[in-house]
This record gives C-alpha cells, sequence and structure tokens, in this order.
C-alpha cells in the first residue's frame, strides 16, 4: 500500500464527526483524538513548531530549504466529518481493478454502488477504489485531503535536497457544520497564501463557492382538542408546510447544478404547537443570495398577515460569502496550480464550489486560499467512495505546487 493510503485508512478509523447547535469549539471532543495523533505523527516525521491548540487547531512547520525569501506557503484540510451520517467504526473496502460494475457494499443490507446512479465511477475502471461497507460515511471528506497534505510533508521531510519555501501546516475542526474558522490564530498561523485540499474529483480547482446563510423558522400554533378546534386550533405543523410550498419549486437541491443557487430543507421538527423549519440558502451571485433572503421574509410576512402577527418568525444568520473577489487579485495561485497539474497530466476542472470551504472564510480574512481536488466522490453518506491513484497524484500535485512557488510569485 503507498504511503498516502496507509495514513488515509489509519486516519478514517477515527471517529471525527462534529456537531450542529454547539457553543464550545471543538465542536465533540473526540476531535481532539485525531488531533494529538496528527501532531505526534508531524513530529516524528521532523516537523517543527507543532501545536495542538484549546480549540483544537493542528499547525506545523516545514522548515525552508530555499535561501531566498519565498512566500509562506499554508496547507489546509480538516478533520471532522459530516453530522449527516455516522462516521464510527468505518470498515473500508478496497476494490482493486475495478471493472465497471456494481460494487456490493453490503449483501446483507443490499446496499450496492451502481454505475448506473453514479456514472462518474466508469472513469476509474482498471484503478483501485476504496468504498465503505454500506453502514458509515467514509470520510474521504476530509481526510483525504488530511493524509495528502500528511504524505506531502513526509516527502518534504525526508527530501531535504528539494529547494523549497517555508511550508505551514493546517488542520482545522468544525468544517462541516460551518465553524472551521471560528477560532482559527490567521497571525500564528503565518502564511502568505495558502490552499485547501478539500474538494471532489480528480482535477477541480475551485476559487468560488456559494454566498451562505441560516435561518430558522418558527412556527407558533395554538392546540386545540380536534374533536372541538373548528375555527380554534391553528395547526403550526402545516402552516410550516405551507412556508415551504411558497418557496420556489425549482430552486431546491435536487433540481440545481453549477451556479444554480438554492433553499433546501435541512430539519423539520414540532408539533400542533410550535414548528420549526431550518434552512440552508446558497447562490454564487451576491444580489441572487439577497434576493433569497428577503423571499424567505416576505414569505413570513404574508403568513403573518394570514394568520396573525408573531405565528412566524425567522431567524437568519450569513455563514460565509463567495470567495471570488478575494481570489482574483492572487489569480496566480489558480495558474499555479493549473500548470503543476498539466505537468502531471491531470486535466484542471476550474469549477464553482456547490458548497462552502474554510478557504472562503479565510480569504476574507486575509488569507488568499483557493480549494484543490482530494479525488473523493460521493461525501457524507454510504456511498462515498475515492480512487487510489487520484489521492496518489494529489499528493503529488502537492509536491509540484510547493516547487512551483518560486516561479510564480516573481
Amino acid at each position: 500500500m503507498s504511503l498516502v493510503v496507509d495514513k488515509f485508512l489509519r486516519y478514517i478509523s477515527f471517529d471525527t464527526q462534529s456537531e450542529d447547535e454547539q457553543e464550545q469549539q471543538p465542536s465533540t471532543q473526540k476531535q481532539f483524538v485525531l488531533a494529538n495523533v496528527l501532531a505526534d505523527e508531524l513530529r516524528e516525521m521532523g516537523a517543527e513548531e507543532v501545536t495542538v491548540d484549546e480549540h483544537c487547531y493542528v499547525f506545523a512547520t516545514i522548515p525552508a530549504t530555499s535561501e531566498k525569501k519565498l512566500p509562506v506557503l499554508g496547507l489546509l484540510a480538516h478533520m471532522d466529518t459530516s453530522p449527516a451520517f455516522s462516521g464510527l467504526n468505518v470498515k473500508p473496502q478496497i476494490v482493486k481493478n475495478y471493472d465497471g460494475q456494481k460494487i456490493v457494499l453490503n449483501e446483507e443490507l443490499g446496499i450496492v454502488l451502481d454505475p448506473k446512479k453514479f456514472p462518474d465511477m466508469l472513469g476509474y475502471v482498471g484503478k483501485d477504489l476504496i468504498t465503505t461497507d454500506g453502514t458509515t460515511l467514509l470520510g474521504a471528506d476530509d481526510k483525504a485531503g488530511v493524509a495528502e497534505i500528511m504524505a506531502a510533508a513526509e516527502y518534504f521531510l525526508t527530501h531535504k535536497e528539494v529547494e523549497h519555501g517555508k511550508i505551514r501546516i493546517g488542520f482545522t475542526p468544525d468544517e462541516e457544520v460551518g465553524r472551521g474558522t471560528e477560532n482559527f490564530d490567521l497571525e500564528a498561523f503565518g502564511a502568505d497564501i495558502a490552499y485547501t485540499v478539500d474538494g471532489g474529483p480528480l482535477g477541480e480547482l475551485e476559487y468560488e463557492n456559494f454566498n451562505a446563510a441560516g435561518a430558522k423558522v418558527w412556527v407558533h400554533g395554538k392546540s386545540i382538542h380536534p374533536g372541538s378546534s373548528k375555527g380554534m386550533m391553528v395547526n403550526a405543523l402545516l402552516i410550516g408546510m405551507e412556508f415551504q410550498s411558497m418557496l420556489p419549486v425549482f430552486e431546491n437541491p435536487m433540481y440545481t447544478e453549477g451556479y444554480e443557487g438554492f433553499y433546501h430543507l435541512n430539519h423539520m421538527h414540532g408539533d400542533v404547537e410550535t414548528a420549526c423549519l431550518e434552512y440552508i440558502i446558497r447562490d454564487h451571485d451576491k444580489e441572487k443570495f439577497a434576493r433569497k433572503k428577503h423571499q424567505m421574509m416576505r414569505t413570513a410576512d404574508f403568513l403573518n398577515l394570514k394568520y396573525g402577527i408573531g405565528t412566524v418568525d425567522v431567524e437568519m444568520k450569513d455563514s460565509y460569502y463567495n470567495m471570488k473577489e478575494k481570489i482574483e487579485p492572487h489569480m496566480y495561485l489558480i495558474d499555479m496550480a493549473k500548470e503543476a497539474m498539466e505537468d502531471l497530466g491531470i486535466e484542471p476542472l476550474v469549477c464553482p464550489i456547490r458548497g462552502g470551504t474554510d478557504g472562503a472564510n479565510l480569504s476574507y480574512q486575509g488569507l488568499p486560499c483557493p480549494n484543490l481536488c482530494t479525488g473523493g466522490h460521493n461525501f457524507h453518506g454510504k456511498y462515498e467512495y475515492i480512487c487510489i491513484q487520484a489521492m496518489e497524484k494529489v499528493m503529488e500535485l502537492l509536491i509540484a505546487i510547493v516547487q512551483k512557488v518560486e516561479k510564480f510569485s516573481k
């Protein structure tokens, strides 16, 4: 097994699932377990300035081997996995020389990874895949990124004849719950430029992401015995359904792609008396993003006119913004990554992120930070998989980018 795969299989054995609605950071203490494992491993490799702070951020330095004054390059990935699906007791399966047919993930449960449903699989015929056993997610988002950075770090620390500038390594908690940079100490990290390694298929290169907000829609009803409720009951659940029905039908994740934004009803709970609908709102375009938020408020206003003031309350909070405007003054970072990909025979695929990344908030904080691929597919669920050869290529890509900093920073 290759270095990057060995590391990946080790890291996914740790349950690092983050949790929403937690005040402390990290949101789950179990993220510290992997953080400390990574810190110890970095020290054993010979990395310097290795720290794990009280918020579970792991920082380390690979010292420069070049005497030239070069920008400090940061490489970042997140350690947590999504709350959407269990990451406990991951049992990876390695499929050698994939033949283009269905892969049975779990025969007992009848769970199958089918190329008819996931046609990207057919691009990996003859390659080796790592899948789940159908009972957990895999954790390639973003332990693949962690493993690829760690493998590249080990390469540089054992090949000191290779000239490069100072490299800063960073691993973050709680990215999956939108808090990956909440307590990130930018000054302590000390990078001038950076990349997150948190994308999908090999070749993805991203410097545009959604503008994002979260909204909780609270509906206040009136519970009356259904046998004597005529003219008196106000059913919060039904008004919640009415609220959802008033949003644009096709601005829904299942109907959108590319630059198209959406409203996503992520959770709904309650009873006749009180109901809560939890949404995420996304759009790449700042004006369309503002209109989507306005539409939520207008819908609440309409229902309050219909059922009475105070029936519907909306709590809304912005999460992050499109980093495009912060990366455009530093487009050499995109050119540098593209050239490194082309040198390695990787076809660059510059595309918008249909999600978020720590790099978005870091870019707004002053650290330009586009996003690189990991090689993974179908994140956040039991159908997640990753190609071994793609992971190895991403490790090579990171090594190549580090060596191009001198050329592109002139």
